[in-house]
């Protein structure tokens, strides 16, 4: 059973928040996790490199020189990868690093890197985050008053609020995410995961949906 405080926006606790820990995963696969890690870097990853290959280079194919006859060590055209201002030999190309994982281990491992957070302790949890008008300093004076103010964190909405992104996009080691949106790198990039009410009952729900089709699934294979 995971039971943690609810903390209100002046950082003062309200009620607490207790749910098995089942409806998020059922255990935490490192490994699953570590793939899935790899997946999003290689993802990042720009991949627009070049170099000028040797048919790139402009200038004339016709030999420098005479082969014999004239002391100097025999030349050819002035492209040649070996002489100054020449193309690359094997020059680098554009490259795509991407790569998916399945779908379903993808989800899977979202779960289990948010059940991680709360193993670890690393999750405070909010009622509500309403703001009038897009203010650094509103955000700012949560994270002071959770104690969060030295350390990177995840703030996690219950939907994408242009008040909230607007407001916190500014704070160093900050990110905002939509619960809907929400995946494993993010969760493990940042330390501390700031969870709003609304944004962990939809998660604790989709959980619950997901692990009623699986049991279904299950059921019909065995019949």
């Amino acid at each position: 059973m995971i039971s943690l405080p609810i903390h209100n926006q002046s950082g003062e606790e309200v009620g607490r928040c207790e749910f098995p820990q089942s409806e998020l995963a059922l255990s935490v696969n490192k490994q699953l996790l570590h793939d899935v890690v790899v997946m999003y870097e290689a993802n990042r990853r720009v991949g627009t490199v070049k170099t000028r290959s040797r048919g790139m280079v402009r200038g004339s194919t016709r030999k420098l020189f005479r082969q014999k006859g004239t002391g100097r060590a025999r030349a050819g055209a002035s492209r040649t990868p070996v002489r100054r201002g020449g193309g690359h030999a094997f020059g680098k190309v554009p490259l795509d690093w991407s790569y998916r994982l399945p779908k379903k281990a993808i989800r899977l491992a979202t779960r289990m890197a948010l059940l991680s957070k709360f193993l670890d302790d690393q999750v405070a949890v909010l009622d509500q985050l309403s703001l009038a008008e897009p203010k650094t300093k509103v955000v700012a004076e949560i994270f002071d008053s959770l104690g969060l103010a030295d350390t990177s964190c995840l703030l996690v909405v219950e939907r994408h609020d242009p008040l909230v992104a607007r407001s916190a996009r500014n704070i160093p080691q900050v990110w905002v995410s939509s619960a809907s949106d929400l995946n494993a790198y993010s969760l493990l990039h940042q330390r501390q995961l700031v969870v709003t009410m609304a944004a962990l009952d939809g998660l604790r729900n989709a959980n619950r949906s997901v692990a009623v089709v699986a049991e279904a699934g299950s059921e019909s294979l065995s019949s």
